[in-house]
């Protein structure tokens, strides 16, 4: 009786492994050797189907949910307070003049500097050298962009700040190049 049972038992596992054989498409039969680009996509496609989706934190920056904002709690009467908001937990980035014509080496050190002063008040921006007097500061949150702005305007050799399509003028490089040309 019991090995009545377990051939019963052989014979209906044989029969559903073959009939989820017959359910794989043709690309699936092939050895994995002969799979062309169209073939591993498509069970690419079938792996991703079966997972589990990625915590919201670890997807790309593109695919997550804005934050939630809260407009009644806005000053609509002041747009950067409104843009800042908007950009929190956005990346951004800002472009940065070094006044004076500085050379590229003069350029990288005063860029380092006002980094370093950024990342002392704890917020976190990556610099990137694009010519000899500009960089960019990226900031992974763009709320703390208009923090930023605010400290590199009140630096020294500062000409101007790009940022969200506004251009800012550094207070303090015109009265340097004043004095400067005065000097002379």
């Amino acid at each position: 009786m019991a090995k009545l049972l377990c051939i019963l038992l052989a014979i209906c596992i044989s029969g559903i492994i073959s009939k989820k054989a017959e359910k794989k498409p043709e690309w699936a039969k092939k050895d994995i050797t002969d799979f062309t680009e169209a073939d591993m996509e498509r069970l690419l496609d079938q792996w991703e189907e079966d997972e589990e989706p990625l915590p919201e934190d670890e997807l790309p920056e593109h695919l997550r949910k804005p934050p939630a904002i809260d407009i009644t709690k806005m000053d609509m009467s002041n747009p950067e307070a409104v843009l800042e908001a908007t950009k929190k937990g956005q990346t951004v980035m800002m472009f940065v003049t070094v006044a004076n014509n500085p050379s590229r080496a003069r350029t990288d050190e005063l860029t380092k500097i006002w980094q370093t002063g950024l990342w002392s008040n704890h917020i976190q921006a990556e610099r990137y050298l694009i010519a000899d007097d500009r960089a960019i500061f990226m900031f992974k949150d763009g709320s703390q962009a208009w923090t930023a702005k605010k400290y590199l305007l009140e630096q020294e050799e500062l000409k101007d700040v790009q940022l969200e399509s506004q251009t800012y003028q550094g207070t303090k490089a015109d009265v340097r190049n004043t004095a400067l040309r005065d000097e002379l």
